[in-house]
């Protein structure tokens, strides 16, 4: 049996990942388990005390609500260290001063967590520590495995958590339950009855100060090697045995190493574009190469499609286009199953020949299935009607199950390790593309749909 967590000590705790989405998401979390009794550590470069943190924190935890006895509780003991995590003495000083099992959150650049990580195998870690990592884990496949095993010098598998906020607990659990309790559905999920799986994330934000990390990153690497390959594998992989987190997080494991860039063709199965000047909205945004803290010759995209095959029985021949973007004309956070259409039996029927088409809503989550009915009037023409559901909601935020899922050292929200190297795979060879040019970079004005020349996903 897993041992509880007893101090959750947050290293970067004076960064914007901290006061913006962990601490509000650690008060909300606490307002709702009002018997959890947690310790708080802040770790940081700055110089800080504890008063300048426990401020920090309530005002991170009003902008949830925060109340009850276990937030006054932590509000009281919280406690700062300030510590250059790249040093050996910092890193024993602060470890040697954390009281019971400790769960570690890196709220850091990943090259600093990983110089920090490897300062913790020199001092040793309390029993039972649970480490968890933001995003990206590594830099391309081989990084990430060499970070694996750093990271198994230090805790079992079990006690490391990749974190991937965009996939919370509710909707796996969504999709897991549409899929595998709906008869309806799952005889017909596979290449028989699916024509393609469109996975799309566009959003109107643009660049918003994060340079630093975006530009050398990009729309591929941000989103698709990490977050949509996620939602993909959970789409895609086999029943689970049990829900379990070890059953969950082994089909999609399982899904993962049968992902492939669909015809081992980069150039035909991959797209990328970046923003040009624009309006969205009532806001006027420069050209991404414009914007403050971006190096042009990095040619970053802003925009980036990929399209994927599952090469088992289930899925062989089935394209899969992930597409994510910044700076569009609409946000769009779904995943839309196309399926294809029936024989031509009824040719004596007028109207619609669409096919059917579910919509898997993420953030909000709900459903919408287009079917096509005998409409009113004429009964020989057929129209198309949409089926509507709203998912039940999760009683957290993403960052809330994230956070309780740590803390109770339940895994199943967290990357495994064998499955963040495969995200990498996948995606590596069409990065080499990219950088040798064999994919072109196109552009699209900021509040567009996109480049013109782009058919338009789902």
């Amino acid at each position: 049996m897993a041992q509880s967590i007893d101090t959750l000590v947050i290293i970067g705790v004076t960064g914007d990942l901290s006061s913006r989405l962990l601490l509000p998401a650690l008060g909300e979390l606490l307002t709702r388990d009002r018997k959890r009794k947690l310790n708080l550590v802040g770790v940081g470069a700055e110089d800080w005390d504890d008063a300048k943190l426990i401020q920090t924190v309530k005002t991170a935890f009003e902008t949830s609500s925060a109340k009850g006895a276990a937030v006054s509780a932590l509000i009281k003991g919280a406690r700062y260290v300030q510590a250059d995590v790249t040093s050996l003495d910092d890193v024993r000083r602060f470890i040697d001063g954390v009281d019971g099992v400790p769960a570690l959150y890196f709220a850091l650049p990943p090259a600093v967590t990983a110089q920090c990580c490897a300062l913790l195998e020199q001092t040793g870690l309390p029993d039972g520590t649970v480490l968890a990592l933001e995003k990206p884990f590594g830099t391309d496949e081989k990084s990430a495995h060499a970070l694996n095993e750093q990271l198994l010098r230090l805790v079992p598998e079990g006690r490391v958590f990749r974190v991937d906020h965009f996939l919370g607990k509710s909707t796996v659990l969504n999709l897991l339950g549409l899929r595998f309790a709906n008869r309806v559905f799952e005889p017909l999920w596979n290449r028989e009855h699916i024509e393609k799986i469109d996975i799309v994330f566009d959003e109107q934000l643009g660049l918003e100060g994060r340079a630093r990390y975006y530009d050398t990153a990009g729309a591929m690497v941000d989103m698709i090697q990490s977050h949509l390959l996620q939602v993909l594998a959970v789409v895609t992989m086999e029943p689970p045995a049990t829900l379990d987190e070890r059953d969950v997080r082994a089909g999609r494991a399982t899904a993962l190493r049968a992902t492939h860039v669909f015809g081992d063709d980069a150039a035909s199965s991959s797209r990328r574009a970046r923003y040009t000047g624009g309006k969205i909205g009532r806001r006027t945004l420069p050209a991404y190469k414009d914007e403050k803290g971006v190096d042009p010759a990095h040619k970053t995209e802003t925009l980036a499609e990929l399209t994927v095959e599952v090469r088992n029985w289930r899925w062989s021949g089935v394209p899969l286009t992930m597409r994510s973007g910044k700076a569009l004309g609409s946000n769009r956070s779904e995943i839309v199953i196309t399926f294809r259409n029936p024989p031509e039996v009824a040719t004596g029927f007028g109207g619609t020949r669409e096919p059917n088409v579910l919509r898997i809503g993420m953030g909000p989550d709900r459903m919408e299935l287009r079917v096509n009915i005998n409409g009113p009037g004429d009964p020989m023409v057929l129209d198309q009607t949409v089926f509507t559901a709203e998912f039940g909601e999760g009683e957290l935020l993403a960052y809330g199950e994230v956070l309780s899922g740590l803390l109770d050292a339940d895994p199943m929200l967290s990357i495994r390790g064998d499955a963040a190297e495969e995200c990498w795979r996948i995606i590596d060879t069409v990065r080499a593309a990219w950088a040798d040019d064999v994919v072109p970079l196109q552009s699209y004005p900021a509040g567009s749909k996109g480049p013109a020349t782009w058919a338009p996903l789902g």
